[in-house]
């Protein structure tokens, strides 16, 4: 019969050393995703009283049923099958194209750069200040429009149509 191995006391505290750095995100990850997705999926399956003074009542596949008889949920999947064909794509393209192209070796490239930088290094104060200084009453914008003769100026940030 062979010995059972010594314990390594000093190994095994640096083997666990890490996964106890990593509770206190787990258990506020469990306690802020994984209980409320489990709780969802739970009440998916029942039908209760949104003041919750009845205990949940089990249905079963009846709100599914329900749900997928509803034409407002097809409309809203037809939507979201537009919105992640049509708009996801150039979400992932331009960025990329913009990347490589800040990379490339071009003449007034540093222009580019500099255009493209600038929201990232300056402060987002700074940046509503200038948006503000653009779209007010007399702004850098309603002054082109009035020297082009288009209109005499939009409200841009007082009405609501356009606010």
């Amino acid at each position: 019969m062979q010995k059972p191995m010594p314990v390594n006391w000093g190994e095994l505290q640096q083997r666990l050393t890490p996964y106890l750095f990593l509770l206190p995100a787990l258990l506020v990850l469990g306690l802020t995703v994984f209980y409320p997705a489990f709780q969802a999926f739970y009440l998916s399956f029942t039908r209760y009283e949104y003041d919750l003074t009845q205990p949940p009542q089990w249905v079963g596949f009846v709100n599914f049923r329900r749900l997928w008889a509803d034409p407002v949920f097809w409309q809203t999947m037809g939507n979201t099958l537009v919105y992640l064909v049509g708009v996801v794509p150039i979400l992932a393209i331009v960025p990329l194209a913009l990347a490589i192209l800040v990379n490339q070796k071009l003449s007034g490239i540093q222009w580019f750069r500099a255009a493209y930088y600038t929201p990232v290094v300056i402060s987002m104060v700074v940046a509503g200040i200038a948006w503000r200084w653009l779209y007010a009453q007399n702004g850098l914008l309603n002054q082109l429009l009035k020297q082009l003769g288009i209109t005499d100026g939009i409200p841009w940030l007082t009405s609501p149509k356009f606010a």
